[in-house]
C-alpha cells in the first residue's frame, strides 16, 4: 500500500496585549506596549463621559479597520491602484434576553481605484477581505458591508 503525505500546515500564533487604568467615575486609560495611551469611558447613555472613546466606538473601529487593513492587503497583491479608501460605521446595540448586545454593524467603505478598469477586482477584493476579516469573523454580531467604488 503506498503511503500518502499530507501537506504539512503551519499554524501561526500571535499575542497581543492591553493594559487598562481607573481614572475615576467610569473612565480610564487604555494602553498596549509602544502605543499611545487612549482615554476611555462608558458612553453617556451609560453614564460615562462625552467626547471620550467607548467601548462600543473601538468595537465598531476594529471591525472597520481589519476590513481596510485586510482589503488594502488584498489589493496590493492584486495590483490594484487605490487612490483612496474612507469608510463610515453605523453599530446597533439592543437590549435582548436580559443584557445589552451589539447585534449588527454596517460598514460603508468609499473606494476609488486609479482606473475604472480596477473597480471590478477591487469589488472582488473587498467581498474576499469582508470573508477573511478576523475580526468580524471572531464576532458575534452580523456585520454588513455597503460599498461604493469609483474611478479617481
Amino acid at each position: 500500500m503506498a503511503e500518502t503525505t499530507m501537506p504539512r500546515v503551519h499554524h501561526k500564533t500571535f499575542a497581543y496585549q492591553t493594559s487598562l487604568e481607573w481614572i475615576g467615575a467610569r473612565a480610564g486609560v487604555a494602553a498596549s506596549p509602544d502605543k499611545v495611551p487612549v482615554r476611555v469611558s462608558a458612553p453617556p447613555e451609560f453614564k460615562g463621559e462625552a467626547g471620550v472613546w467607548t467601548p462600543e466606538d473601538l468595537f465598531l473601529a476594529a471591525a472597520e479597520t481589519c476590513l481596510m487593513t485586510t482589503f488594502l492587503a488584498l489589493a496590493g497583491r492584486a495590483a490594484i491602484r487605490v487612490s483612496s479608501y474612507t469608510s463610515q460605521a453605523d453599530g446597533t446595540l439592543e437590549f435582548i434576553d436580559g443584557g445589552y448586545r451589539m447585534t449588527r454593524i454596517v460598514l460603508r467603505p468609499v473606494i476609488a481605484v486609479a482606473d475604472a478598469d480596477e473597480i471590478a477586482r477591487a469589488q472582488e477584493a473587498l467581498a474576499r477581505a469582508h470573508e477573511t476579516c478576523i475580526i468580524s469573523n471572531s464576532m458575534r454580531t452580523d456585520v454588513a458591508v455597503e460599498p461604493e467604488f469609483r474611478a479617481a
